[in-house]
């Protein structure tokens, strides 16, 4: 039985972007999956998936879409209702029929709204030259008012003042109790009010996520008890809240510990992707990085952000790549993704100079099983089960 069989939970190995949505549709299409579950991250999620021609950046939606496999927003995912729908027409769009009907959602994860969309950007865009690279979808100020009462963070705009402690934040299962809701929106509507004016009044966004409750499917959480499961991360653990290079981290775990808790202990696999070189988006380090390299590699679905920054690249790090893989508490086996990418080098983790990478298969391989191994940019360009290496379990 390969380890692929059972249940995988797919993390990235970088600062994000080493090809996630592409690992997990082809690990979809390759085996029969009860459903992709999503463990961590929220709108800022930017997963690119090309199948014969149709392309899509599977955001809240699992990249197991186009397999025609569902999706289940776990707990540990910051839900935003108006982007998920935005999402939803792209994907019927693209022939995908009524999508809503795939998803289901942990009434526990935390509403991110409008309110705390614009507060983030807001920030964002008070810290000048001192950007932490924010995507501006309101992650961070989802999570940090889910934990208030604490302290108001030492850069937020002078003209915001604490305005007494809110109460609990809104979960995806307020949609479907108006009075709680709106409660809790007035709360968080007094509590941004010197820094965040959102287009919708509380009023107008209870009848919406009204709306929004009755079209998914809203959950306590229990996963499916039978069928095989992929574990879909976003960003990756190098943007780790716990592990990453802060300020440049996500408000989220990045690493499989979420997937793992949600488990409970069932057996899984880990599969950790990477690119054979290193990108990143916005500010925040990249030592290995080279004008050459991200002039070579040019991105179809990755470019400069409004508060994300410009897109970066660079050589392989092989200290960082460890890193991460220690951060996850080890992985199973790898996913290799743009290995039709040549004239790469490698930066060795002890201190020496950086080498040739001709092979990059026979170099990630000689280190960890390689389960997956990525060619191209469609899912016809990715197989599953790699030869080079010994996967079986």
């Amino acid at each position: 039985m390969s380890l692929l069989d059972g249940h995988v939970v797919v993390v990235g190995l970088g600062f994000g972007d080493e090809g996630k949505g592409a690992v997990v549709d082809a690990l979809c299409a390759d085996r029969p999956t009860t459903a992709v579950v999503r463990f961590n991250g929220g709108a800022q999620a930017a997963h690119n998936v090309v199948v014969n021609g149709r392309h899509h950046t599977f955001s809240q939606f699992g990249a197991g879409t186009f397999a025609g496999v569902p999706t289940h927003l776990s707990r540990f995912v910051l839900v935003e209702p108006f982007a998920l729908a935005a999402e939803a027409r792209q994907l019927e769009t693209g022939g995908v029929r009524n999508p809503l009907s795939l998803l289901s959602v942990d009434g526990r994860a935390l509403l991110t709204t409008p309110f705390h969309i614009h507060a983030n950007r807001t920030r964002e865009e008070a810290r000048g030259t001192k950007r932490h690279g924010s995507c501006g979808k309101g992650i961070g100020e989802t999570v940090w008012y889910s934990l208030l009462p604490g302290a108001v963070p030492g850069d937020v705009v002078e003209s915001q003042e604490v305005l007494g402690t809110p109460d609990d934040a809104p979960t995806v299962a307020d949609c479907a109790r108006p009075s709680v809701l709106r409660r809790k929106l007035d709360a968080l509507a007094r509590f941004y009010a010197p820094l965040a004016t959102p287009p919708h009044s509380v009023d107008e966004l209870v009848a919406l996520y009204r709306d929004f409750a009755d079209a998914v499917r809203i959950t306590d959480g229990a996963l499916a008890d039978s069928g095989r499961l992929v574990f879909e991360g976003a960003q990756g653990a190098l943007l780790d809240q716990h592990h990453g290079f802060h300020p440049h981290t996500t408000w989220s775990t990045t690493t499989p510990h979420n997937a793992r808790a949600l488990l409970d202990g069932r057996p899984h696999a880990v599969l950790g992707v990477t690119r054979t070189y290193l990108t990143r988006h916005g500010a925040g380090p990249l030592p290995t990085e080279s004008a050459s390299v991200l002039a070579r590699f040019p991105e179809a679905h990755n470019d400069t952000g409004e508060f994300q920054g410009a897109w970066r690249a660079g050589h392989l790090d092989a200290a960082l790549l460890e890193y991460a893989i220690a951060a996850c508490d080890g992985v199973d086996a790898l996913a290799v993704t743009h290995l039709d990418a040549t004239g790469l080098r490698v930066v060795p983790g002890d201190g020496s100079p950086a080498v040739e990478l001709p092979d990059p298969l026979a170099w990630f391989g000689a280190r960890l099983p390689v389960a997956v191994a990525g060619y191209g940019p469609d899912r016809a360009g990715y197989r599953v089960a790699e030869a080079r290496s010994t996967i079986n379990a």
